[in-house]
């Protein structure tokens, strides 16, 4: 939803699409760029009929334009993903199950989510990844206000403070202590704080899985 993230989908999309494919080959891609300020009041007001009225229709403009398959850059907006599937006859590729089998190809029965407050204390998302047969567990609920601000006052713009990176470490090394066998990093802007070097636990970045599963479909 927010430029920052979009801009490293589209990067992933086309080097991922050079990588396979060599030569002068990029993604062939039509991108709908949504205004964040929008979407997050509604979100903030609960008007999530009009979120989900609101990106099906940018969904049905994608088709229009050709799409084959559709992303949803966001995991919080991943609320009304199944409206918006619904509104178009070309499938939506879903962030939670792409995360989720990723996490069992592992061998994981249990992980842990780290995301915005909203997808943190919600269970839209949660509870899709365990109908895949995996137990989530989330930050303790003092924690999910400083994610939330690392989130939105710097990630999605474009601010990546090494402060943050510890604060979300730590935070990761928690959800070990309580079981977690790998950490979903369960908003599009934390892959850019957050990096598998940067943590022990298995670290499972939602962009980089959420582009390759596309690709593994567009280019399959």
């Amino acid at each position: 939803m927010s430029w920052e993230s979009s801009i490293e989908y589209y990067r992933m999309l086309n080097t991922g699409v050079e990588e396979r494919l060599g030569g002068l080959h990029s993604a062939k891609c039509v991108m709908a760029s949504v205004e964040f300020a929008e979407l997050t009041a509604l979100q903030q007001e609960d008007r999530w009929d009009d979120v989900a009225t609101l990106l099906a229709d940018i969904a049905k403009g994608l088709e229009r334009a050709g799409a084959d398959l559709l992303l949803m850059c966001t995991t919080s907006f991943h609320k009304v993903a199944d409206a918006v599937e619904a509104a178009v006859d070309v499938p939506l590729v879903h962030l939670a199950d792409v995360v989720a089998e990723a996490a069992k190809e592992k061998g994981l029965t249990k992980i842990g989510l780290v995301g915005t407050k909203f997808t943190m204390e919600r269970d839209f998302f949660t509870d899709r990844i365990a109908s895949r047969g995996l137990e989530v567990v989330v930050p303790d609920a003092q924690h999910h206000d400083t994610v939330d601000r690392i989130i939105y006052d710097e990630l999605v713009h474009g601010k990546v403070l090494d402060s943050s990176r510890r604060a979300v470490v730590s935070i990761v090394d928690e959800l070990w202590d309580a079981g977690a066998q790998g950490v979903v990093l369960g908003c599009t802007e934390l892959e850019l704080l957050v990096k598998q070097a940067d943590c022990e636990l298995p670290v499972f970045p939602c962009t980089t899985l959420h582009v390759t599963a596309a690709l593994d479909r567009a280019l399959g």
